[in-house]
Order: C-alpha cells, then sequence, then structure tokens
C-alpha cells in the first residue's frame, strides 16, 4: 500500500483503497467523462444535422463547419488544459469541463442563427478538451496501480464514447417524436436541450469515483521529457486520423438518409456503432500493451480506412453495417493507442505534455477534416465523394504511423 502513497489524494484513503480493489468500476466512471466529451457533446451532431440542415437551409458545407467549429474549440481547450491542469489539478478540470459541455449543449436549444450555434459548438469543444485530456491523464494514472491491465483500463476509459453515442443514438429519436407531436417549430432543439441534461446527470455520477486516482499536478516540469521530433511519425498519423475519421462520424447519418435507410434502421445502426465502441476496449487491449511504437496506430489507421470507403463504394445494408461495425470497434482505439504510446515511452511526469501534444494535432485534424469534406459533398459525387477522401487521408495516416520507432525506455 505505501508504494501507491502518492497515487490517491490524501485526504480520501478510503476512496483510495477502492481504486485499487475496483480498477475497473473507477475506469467506467472516468468513461462517463469520454462519453460526454465526443459520445455527446460531439458525434451526437452527426443525428440533428438531417433536420438542422432540413429545417434551416444549409449547406455540407455549412454543415461540416458546424464540427469544424467544434474541433476549433477543441484545438483552443489542448492548449489550455496543461497550464489548467497544473493550476488546478486533473479532477477539475474533469469536472468543471463536463458542467459547462453540458450547459453549452443545453444552450444550442435556444438559438437558430447558425453563428451562434457554431459559437456554442467552439465553446463545447473548449470543454471537451478539458474533460477528454484530464480524463486520460487521470485514466494513464489508474493503469499504474494495475499495470497488468493498463491497455484494457485504458480502452474501458476511452469506451465510454460509445456510451454516449449509443445514448445519444436512443435519447435523439425519441425527443424529436415528441417534439413533433408537440408540433415544435425547431424540434432539434428540444434534443440539444435534452442531450446537455444528460451530460449533467453523467456528470453528477462520476464526481465521486474519479477522485479515487490522483489528479494533483506533477511536481516535475510538466513539458520535460516530451520532445516533438522524436514522435514526429507518431503525430503526423494522428493528424490525418483527426482529418479522416471525423468525416465519417459527421456524415454518415446524413449519407444513409440520403440513400434512404429509415429511422428505426439507423437508430440501430448508430446503437450498434456506439456498442462496437465499448467493445473494442476488449479487442485490442493486448496489442495496446504489446507495442511500443506506432504499430497499433497504423493498423487501426489502415482498418479504419476499409470501414470508411465502404459507403463510398456501396449501399447495401448489411455492408453499410459492417462499415459501421468495424468503424466503432476500431476508431476510439486509435486514441487509446496515442496515450499507450506517451505511457511506453515517456516518464510520468511527462504524460500530460504527450497526451495533450496527440491531443492538439488531433484536434488539427478536425478542423480541417468536417469543413473540406463539407465542401467536397456540395460538388459532384456529392457524400460518398468525401468519404474517399477522408479514407484516403486515414491510409496516409498508416503509412505515417508505421515510421514511428519506440524511444529508449525511460525512468518513472
Amino acid at each position: 500500500m505505501d508504494n501507491h502513497a502518492k497515487a490517491a489524494p490524501a485526504s480520501l484513503p478510503g476512496l483510495r483503497s477502492l481504486a485499487e480493489r475496483r480498477p475497473f468500476l473507477t475506469a467506467f466512471a472516468l468513461s462517463l467523462g469520454a462519453a460526454i466529451s465526443l459520445g455527446l457533446t460531439r458525434f451526437s451532431y452527426a443525428l440533428l444535422l438531417p433536420p438542422m440542415r432540413a429545417d434551416l437551409g444549409w449547406s455540407y458545407f455549412l454543415s461540416g463547419a458546424m464540427n469544424t467549429g467544434n474541433a476549433l474549440g477543441y484545438f483552443i481547450g489542448a492548449l489550455a488544459t496543461p497550464a489548467l491542469m497544473r493550476r488546478y489539478g486533473a479532477h477539475a478540470a474533469l469536472v468543471g469541463g463536463a458542467l459547462l459541455a453540458g450547459l453549452f449543449m443545453m444552450l444550442s436549444g435556444f438559438v437558430t442563427d447558425a453563428d451562434l450555434l457554431i459559437g456554442q459548438r467552439v465553446l463545447a469543444g473548449i470543454a471537451s478538451a478539458f474533460i477528454f485530456i484530464s480524463g486520460g491523464l487521470l485514466a494513464a494514472r489508474l493503469g499504474l496501480l494495475h499495470p497488468e491491465r493498463s491497455g484494457l483500463l485504458l480502452g474501458i476509459y476511452y469506451g465510454g464514447t460509445g456510451l454516449g453515442i449509443a445514448a445519444s443514438a436512443l435519447l435523439v429519436p425519441l425527443v424529436l417524436d415528441a417534439a413533433d407531436a408537440h408540433a415544435a417549430a425547431h424540434g432539434w432543439q428540444w434534443a440539444w436541450i435534452a442531450l446537455g441534461a444528460l451530460c449533467l446527470l453523467a456528470t453528477l455520477a462520476m464526481v465521486l469515483p474519479a477522485r479515487q486516482v490522483d489528479g494533483a499536478a506533477s511536481n516535475a516540469n510538466g513539458q520535460g521529457g516530451f520532445k516533438t521530433r522524436a514522435f514526429a511519425f507518431g503525430l503526423l498519423g494522428y493528424l490525418m486520423f483527426g482529418v479522416g475519421y471525423i468525416g465519417y462520424m459527421t456524415f454518415v447519418i446524413a449519407l444513409l438518409r440520403e440513400q434512404g435507410m429509415d429511422g428505426a434502421t439507423v437508430t440501430l445502426f448508430y446503437t450498434a456503432l456506439g456498442l462496437a465502441v465499448m467493445a473494442s476496449s476488449r479487442i485490442w487491449a493486448r496489442m495496446l500493451d504489446r507495442f511500443r511504437g506506432g504499430q497499433s496506430l497504423a493498423i487501426l489507421n489502415a482498418l479504419l480506412g476499409v470501414a470508411t470507403i465502404l459507403p463510398a463504394l456501396t449501399a447495401a445494408p448489411p455492408l453499410m453495417f459492417v462499415s459501421g461495425l468495424l468503424f466503432g470497434g476500431i476508431f476510439l482505439s486509435v486514441v487509446a493507442s496515442t496515450t499507450a504510446l506517451v505511457r511506453h515511452n515517456l516518464p510520468q511526469h511527462a504524460w500530460s505534455a504527450g497526451i495533450s501534444a496527440f491531443t492538439t494535432v488531433f484536434a488539427l485534424g478536425q478542423i480541417v477534416g468536417p469543413s473540406v469534406i463539407g465542401w467536397i459533398a456540395d460538388g459532384p459525387g456529392g457524400l460518398q465523394r468525401g468519404l474517399v477522401f477522408s479514407a484516403l487521408a486515414l491510409f496516409i495516416g498508416a503509412l505515417l504511423a508505421s515510421r514511428q520507432r519506440p524511444l529508449e525506455r525511460a525512468s518513472a
């Protein structure tokens, strides 16, 4: 027990002991942060894009710009999060970000102006970065207590995004139906409010369990030990992942609707995708523990490219479901692979800087992806051609990541 005395808040010895005895419960509580940050705050937009676009007369470029705004906010938040955690600790960043994300989501239920909606997406993106980076750091520190299960614990945290996707897939259609039954002028506004309320409920559920893991700032310089050049190919591979994957998660529901898929089948598709995200923590855990270089990032990027290009080649429902299940079973494990890369190659005091660097390039890729793919989709070839661009970005990312070599193992 003494060896872990610094792995939990000294003022909460009971919770510390529970963290050691119940790592999966702790990881699941942390995963609610990922559910809020990505599953609800970002990816629920795919479900709302078709009714918002039809109601407000948006082009695909403007539709994509909404998620570009979210990614811009995420980029700003990623730059600010290390300083925020050094000053207030990871717990404050996690919980504060989750509360803000819920409130910003609810604000979208009261406006129709595109500029105001983009502004909300920017603010929600900033809050999402606070959540995702701090939660990833806490999940990595939880892995220190259970090194033989660290890859699985990281996977559970990131797999929480799937819980958010599945929850939004079930919630949004019900709220839209209720809004239609009450002849609401803009039914999609009801959905934003409901999603924001769900974010706040999830925040309440994770507050106390999340404090089982040490969230205090490291005594060492947060930048020490991380050198961008040493991780150049991993960072570039992850940048291309950000460019490529976000097109699928922004536009795939709109594409299914264009192809004539009914509402119940769309709900099943997105729910299945979310459940596949949750299952991915077990599928790839051993690989994340095994490889110290960019192998995991390369393999997962390549498989994700295959999943992304399928909807561009066929409209057959069975193959669309194969695409969704494959995509869901992979894409958040790409994120987990970068945290594992940092954890394998850097001392603990540099984890925050490493995770933040990867999150920053991830955000840069997402800034580019949605608007470019939306612009392509407005031209000949439509959304299918946009997804071809996404798949190519992912294949390039795989090639770049394959060149990332492990560093000399650093002492903790």
